[in-house]
């Protein structure tokens, strides 16, 4: 086996990706801290063409270099705004958009378990990486999402997290094509 070149991957150009049909799927990141979490972030997004980044709080904004360290460019093709109030934003997404929190809850739904639908847009939020999702945003969501752990630790990486969802998301979407 012969490891392939950049050049022989046949991605898109961002032109190409700001074209593409997208994944029906917004992440909301909420007062994430960790600048190169946030880049992480954005990059999955640009491998997954996820429509839109919201960051909000203290979430920090690119251009920053930082972010660009892990985002190698996502920043650029990934649609994102920036909202101070994450609950006005809900609030607004919950009226058009099935609203998930990413978190671990009484009543929460396994991610395996999860199955999306055709012709509908998702909003999923992934929250602090101390706090996680605030019980505020949980109860504005329409449900709650989680991903099987089995080891010692109480949770994942941020940006690991939302790389596990948004892969799940998107080969189920495949699937429903």
């Amino acid at each position: 086996m012969r490891k392939l070149k950049n050049s022989e991957l046949e991605r898109l150009d961002i032109n190409q990706f700001k074209e593409a049909t997208k994944t029906p799927l917004i992440v909301v990141l909420d007062d994430i801290r960790s600048l190169n979490n946030i880049g992480s972030v954005f990059r999955t997004a640009d491998a997954f063409l996820i429509e839109k980044i919201y960051l909000c709080g203290i979430t920090a904004c690119p251009p920053h270099k930082d972010i660009r360290k892990t985002a190698l460019g996502a920043t650029e093709s990934v649609a994102w705004s920036y909202h101070p109030k994450i609950i006005e934003l809900m609030v607004e997404l919950k009226e058009k958009h099935r609203c998930f929190a990413v978190e671990q809850t009484e009543q929460s739904i396994s991610l395996n378990s999860f199955e999306p639908s055709l012709g509908v847009k998702y909003v999923l939020v992934f929250g602090n990486e101390v706090k996680g999702v605030s019980q505020e945003v949980i109860d504005l969501c329409h449900g709650v999402i989680e991903i099987p752990q089995f080891g010692t630790k109480h949770s994942l990486n941020i940006s690991v997290s939302t790389g596990v969802v948004l892969w799940d998301f998107w080969t189920k979407f495949q699937r429903l094509k």
